[in-house]
């Protein structure tokens, strides 16, 4: 076996391992590395339909490596919590509140949720000031029924762009960087509620009914 016979075997064997990888980033970059051998190795026999055949799979296989180190890096970013929301405020409808409105009540039918825009709100079960650039809201999308877990009220007038659960569905599955942080700010909001429930379970005195 010659060198040039040595390429298109690696060629092959590249081929062949990229085929069998789960993950796609790795995926990619052997494929890459293969399509490189063959075209030396069609380069080097004379061979143009090979060599044409892995060149055209280069393009392809580069942009979706592309795609996949950029959904990575957004990912990343969406999980240290760095993540502007102003792409938001084309979808949803803006509306203005009073300080002292109340937008829901705990146990409330549950349809959208709300971007803050200006002003300050509160969670009064939880004392939690919500404020511009933060989302409220979400969690009745997936509680049983649909319900409000809490009651929200406008503390500071100002506006809150309100999203249609059926906007946030499609939202979630065409923009992966807001999916992932959509995920990560709701699993924050149920830890929080798993530990006030436990730290109230916990200063109940001896002895007490607990209804």
């Amino acid at each position: 076996m010659n060198w040039v016979e040595a390429i298109g075997y690696l060629g092959t064997a590249l081929t062949v391992a990229s085929s069998a990888m789960g993950t796609m980033i790795p995926l990619r970059i052997v494929a890459l590395c293969a399509s490189c051998a063959v075209i030396t190795y069609g380069y080097l026999i004379g061979s143009v339909p090979v060599m044409l055949t892995e060149a055209i799979q280069i393009p392809f296989n580069a942009w979706r490596l592309y795609e996949m180190v950029r959904l990575v890096r957004e990912t990343e970013r969406a999980a240290s919590g760095d993540l502007s929301l102003d792409w938001l405020k084309s979808f949803g409808t803006s509306r203005r509140f009073r300080a002292g409105e109340v937008l829901f009540l705990k146990g409330d039918p549950a349809h959208e949720m709300y971007l803050i825009e200006s002003g300050r709100f509160r969670i009064a079960e939880h004392g939690l000031d919500v404020r511009p650039g933060q989302i409220v809201g979400e969690l009745g999308m997936l509680s049983p029924g649909n319900r409000r877990t809490g009651s929200l009220a406008c503390v500071e007038a100002g506006t809150a762009r309100c999203l249609s659960y059926s906007e946030v569905k499609q939202l979630y599955y065409q923009n992966p960087e807001f999916g992932f942080y959509f995920l990560k700010l709701t699993s924050e909001r149920l830890f929080q509620s798993a530990a006030e429930a436990t730290g109230a379970q916990r200063t109940v005195p001896a002895g007490s009914d607990v209804l």
